[in-house]
């Protein structure tokens, strides 16, 4: 049987390397690090984006039993940004040009048994012309390092080297399943054997059972087997993303082998009049990610990468993200499976298309990002074009070809910027950068293709730049960023050609000098660099049933001197209640406010606008007059499910400090938030508190970032990381105004 093994503790980092080191079997001068890892820590804004762009040396000591001299063994790195030369005892085993999709490398033949060997990558992280993303301009930072895990697989002399798994009559009672087997024969094996698969609802018995006897020839890479009759399945979708373990066992002479992965049945189609998911109509609406962090960049551990993926479906309650602009790990789209997630993955690329060797690594990487993932259901879309390049149809033909000769069963997307642009591929995918607060919110897609009839459609991208916001900017520019996501939104809504809008973007990240707010910032989340929102967050967050999560979020600091004039109307509130009351001090509005529902019939839940038509003016807030409290209250069915206080003379009362887990793995690199926040009485953020906050971690961790943090907007956030032992980490956390809080963390 196979035996796969995580060799993700105890590296040694060297920022620099010097030829000659990989025959050098000492680690003397490294200092010891953990995977995944950044191969420098960057300050969270106004950086020099060089200071990352530089070779580096990792080395691993690595112990192979005796057992192991007739086996096969690979090295899996799950990503090195941006080429890695592998060296095992100074010999040269291979080499990888991208930054964001997997490679394997072959190791057996290099190795000593029964002894220690030592196993050197040098990784150069400068922008290498020859490799996308680079070439050109980008509007990202790509870091560093061995940022993504490496396992070392070890194999019989024939053994499954992946599967592809086509669910079929998905709308049938009776469900079928094509299993494609590729298989590595490295000494050529032949013979009569036998093939069982087993299928399984995830963690649950098996559901199936089918085995079949086999025949191998020695230059066989593939195997199909299909299976029939499959009753009582149960469909992923968003709603209830129902998840099945497939398990491969083959057994040929003395080789023996067993593959497992996990798919789901379900049918994903765009067409001219929108998206279907399993034969019923869905509006896409969705966000893009960025994968990056404040201070590591892209080097974080699964539970960080699956708290993103729990971060949009469940706290923006979006329906789809979009992995802009290159793969990411495979820790975020199995959380995505597991929630319903839809997810549109695009090959690595940023406008710039560069020369032959630049494409042939594109079309590499675009073979490894489809192998890699073309199990995962919450994938719909393959992205196949250079985000935002020009046409160029003979490197776009045969990307298209690779897609639809690698898995037919996904359409293609290719995201463009241009209008009429050459429709090569199944979906016309579009970054709608139109709406300036005056024009219409989205252009109709005959304008965008060109075409004189309807075709698959979707927005990948809009607002962003048009109007980039901070969490802490002043009241009036919050409140216009979230009425153009409401508009953009509700445009969407009432065309049904659109398949969906994808936002631009989910959270804020670091960039180049080129772009951004010169600050190495782009403000163009809906949520900042620590994954807190900004009120524009709630345009999202409130399209979901009052059942699921009622919500109620004024987009208002309540401050009677924080917009222009002095003024306090209107007041726009994000809601998905049925209607709102409004209670200012000791004055009861005795109406019932409901939401704008004629000027938004696209959306679900449009928003509630508090404005001059609702109150008294000369007596609710009027210039002059006391400045008081005020009350929201959210009914749903005709009960009160929500309620928020506003605060007329607000003062530092909480210091809120809370970790997103309370319990961390000591066996492998673990990570997680936690978020402090400064609050009122009615425990709202402190918006212009600016206070410096002190932090001191004790025990078996290490704080990301700074010992000292500012507060942004009343609130930060930082991450603590476990270094492989046991006990309890307790982070002091002390405001100057509020004292000091104390987080503690079991590291088991």
């Amino acid at each position: 049987m196979r035996k796969i093994i995580n060799l993700n503790n105890c590296w040694y980092y060297k920022p620099e390397y010097k030829p000659g080191w990989e025959r050098q079997n000492t680690v003397e001068g490294f200092s010891k690090v953990n995977l995944p890892h950044t191969n420098v820590e960057l300050p969270y804004n106004y950086f020099d984006e060089q200071a990352y762009q530089f070779q580096s040396c990792y080395k691993y000591q690595l112990s192979l039993a005796q057992e192991y001299r007739n086996k096969v063994l690979y090295l899996h790195f799950a990503g090195v940004m941006a080429l890695a030369r592998v060296y095992l005892n100074g010999v040269f085993v291979g080499e990888h040009k991208g930054g964001y999709t997997p490679f394997a490398l072959r190791i057996d033949q290099a190795c000593r048994f029964g002894a220690e060997n030592m196993l050197t990558v040098m990784v150069n992280s400068a922008e290498l012309k020859d490799i996308p993303p680079f070439g050109g301009q980008i509007d990202y930072l790509t870091y560093g390092g061995i940022y993504r895990e490496v396992y070392l697989g070890i194999y019989d002399s024939l053994f499954i080297k992946n599967i592809k798994v086509e669910p079929g009559d998905i709308l049938s009672v009776e469900k079928s399943l094509q299993v494609k087997i590729f298989l590595e024969n490295t000494r050529r094996v032949k013979g009569n054997g036998s093939l069982q698969i087993t299928l399984r609802e995830k963690n649950g018995r098996p559901v199936y059972v089918q085995s079949a006897n086999i025949r191998i020839e020695p230059d066989q890479k593939q195997y199909d087997f299909g299976m029939t009759g499959l009753k009582k399945i149960k469909l992923w979708s968003t709603d209830r993303p129902n998840l099945y373990e497939i398990t491969v066992g083959l057994k040929i002479n003395e080789c023996q082998d067993e593959y497992t992965d996990c798919f789901g049945f379900r049918k994903a189609e765009f067409t001219k009049d929108g998206f279907y998911l399993n034969g019923e109509k869905l509006k896409i609406t969705g966000l893009n990610r960025h994968q990056s962090y404040p201070y590591v960049g892209y080097a974080m551990p699964r539970r960080i990468q699956e708290k993103d993926a729990e971060i949009l479906k469940n706290e923006l309650h979006v329906n789809m993200v979009r992995t802009s602009h290159y793969p990411q790990s495979t820790q975020f789209l199995n959380k995505c499976d597991e929630l319903g997630l839809l997810v549109f993955e695009e090959i690595p690329g940023w406008h710039h298309i560069g020369d032959e060797q630049w494409q042939k690594t594109a079309k590499e990487n675009l073979r490894e990002m489809m192998e890699r993932d073309w199990n995962h259901p919450s994938i719909v879309l393959w992205g196949v074009r250079i985000n935002e390049s020009e046409d160029d149809d003979e490197f776009y033909t045969e990307t298209n070809r690779i897609a639809g000769e690698l898995d037919p069963t996904r359409q293609t997307g290719g995201v463009r910027y241009i209008t009429r642009s050459n429709f090569l591929e199944d979906v016309y995918t579009f970054n709608d950068f139109i709406y300036d607060g005056k024009q219409k919110p989205l252009r109709r897609q005959e304008e965008v293709t060109g075409l004189t009839h309807k075709v698959p459609y979707l927005v990948t991208e809009f607002m962003g730049h048009m109007y980039p916001t901070k969490r802490f900017d002043q009241e009036e520019r919050q409140i216009e960023q979230s009425l153009r996501y409401l508009q953009i939104l509700n445009a969407a809504g009432l065309d049904d050609s659109i398949s969906g809008t994808i936002g631009w973007c989910a959270f804020d990240y670091n960039t180049h000098k080129d772009f951004g707010s010169g600050d190495r910032i782009c403000y163009h989340g809906v949520m900042d660099m620590f994954r807190l929102p900004k009120f524009a967050a709630n345009v999202y967050r409130s399209q979901v049933s009052p059942e699921i999560e009622p919500i109620l979020e004024p987009v208002t600091f309540w401050a009677r001197g924080e917009r222009d004039a002095c003024r306090v109307m209107p007041v726009v509130i994000l809601t998905n209640c049925d209607y709102l009351t409004f209670q200012f001090g000791r004055e009861m509005i005795n109406k019932k406010i409901y939401p704008r529902k004629d000027e938004y019939r696209g959306i679900a839940y449009p928003p509630v606008i508090i404005d001059y038509s609702v109150i008294n003016p000369k007596t609710t807030g009027a210039w002059g007059m006391m400045w008081q409290d005020a009350v929201f209250t959210g009914y749903y069915q005709d009960k009160p499910v929500i309620q928020r206080k506003f605060a007329g003379n607000p003062l530092p009362s909480e210091l809120f400090a809370a970790a997103d887990d309370l319990a961390l793995d000591a066996s492998q690199k673990d990570a997680t938030r936690i978020v402090v926040k400064v609050l009122d009485q009615y425990k709202n953020l402190l918006p212009f508190l600016d206070e410096i906050i002190k932090l001191k971690l004790y025990g078996p961790g290490r704080l990301q970032g700074p010992e000292e943090v500012a507060l942004k907007g009343g609130a930060v956030a930082f991450w603590v990381e476990t270094i492989n032992e046991p006990g309890i980490i307790a982070v002091s956390i002390r405001s100057r105004s509020l004292g000091e809080k104390i987080v503690k963390l079991t590291v088991k």
